[in-house]
């Protein structure tokens, strides 16, 4: 997912077919980079102060947004329920049809 120039993505992380690429393919440039398009710029700086990348970001629970960031709690609700958790959902589906393609 990252752009060979400079190690990040475009704003718009939209892929072929309608969908963001795997997060666990991104690192934490495409994070920061994620975040400020979904007009989060302000606690974008946070996941960049705290290293996270796309493994990172799947791992996270809701506490670890709520407490761990450092950030007000009405964006780190929104970050957490709208991105983060529909984002770990995503890639659950991308691996059972991986998977399931592959035979597990």
């Amino acid at each position: 997912m990252e752009n060979k120039t400079n190690g990040s993505v475009e704003a718009k992380l939209v892929a072929e077919n309608g969908q963001l690429p795997d997060p666990a393919d991104w690192a934490f440039t495409d994070v920061v980079n994620y975040f400020k398009a979904a007009g989060f710029d302000e606690q974008a700086t946070a996941f960049q102060d705290q290293e996270i990348d796309g493994k990172s970001l799947l791992l996270m629970t809701r506490n670890d947004v709520l407490t761990g960031l450092s950030i007000k709690l009405g964006p780190a609700l929104k970050i957490y329920e709208y991105h983060v958790k529909p984002l770990q959902t995503q890639h659950l589906k991308m691996v059972s049809v991986y998977e399931t393609k592959q035979g597990f």
